[in-house]
C-alpha cells in the first residue's frame, strides 16, 4: 500500500467528523450572532421606554441573552428572548477575543443598567449597551 493510499483513507475515516465540528463551530457562531442581534434589539427597547421598570426589563433580557440559561446573572423571572438560540452570546461567541470583550463589557453595564433607580440614567445606560453591542455585532 502506498502513502497516498494510506492518507487517501485516512482522510475518509476522519472527514465526516471533520465536518461535523466545522458545521457544530459554524452553528455556535451563528447561533452567538443571533443572541447579540436579540440583545442589541432589547438594549434599543430599553433605551425607548418610558419608565425605569421597562428599561430594567429590557436590560434584564440583554443580560439574559448574553449570559445563557446556566450564566451568572440570568433572571428567569425576567424572561428569555433569546430562548432557543443558544446557550448565551458569551458562550456560544468564536469570534475575535476584542467581540468577546465588548459583550463582556456591554453586560457588565446591563448589570449597573438595572441597579440604576432613575429613568434618565437608565436610559443613558442602555443607550451605551446598545452602542456595545453594535459595535460587537460589527466585530469591533
Amino acid at each position: 500500500m502506498t502513502i497516498q493510499v494510506i492518507h487517501r483513507r485516512v482522510f475518509l475515516l476522519f472527514a465526516p467528523a471533520m465536518l461535523l465540528v466545522s458545521t457544530m463551530a459554524l452553528a455556535a457562531g451563528n447561533s452567538a450572532q443571533m443572541q447579540v442581534k436579540t440583545a442589541e434589539q432589547h438594549a434599543t427597547f430599553a433605551s425607548k421606554a418610558g419608565n425605569v421598570a421597562q428599561t430594567h426589563l429590557h436590560l434584564h433580557h440583554v443580560i439574559n441573552c448574553l449570559v445563557g440559561p446556566k450564566g451568572e446573572g440570568f433572571d428567569a423571572m425576567a424572561g428569555d428572548p433569546c430562548q432557543g438560540q443558544g446557550n448565551g452570546a458569551l458562550n456560544d461567541m468564536m469570534g475575535s477575543t476584542q467581540e468577546k470583550e465588548t459583550l463582556e463589557q456591554a453586560l457588565a453595564l446591563a448589570k449597573v443598567g438595572v441597579k440604576i433607580r432613575t429613568h434618565k440614567p437608565a436610559y443613558y445606560t442602555a443607550l451605551a449597551v446598545r452602542t456595545l453591542l453594535q459595535e460587537a455585532k460589527q466585530g469591533k
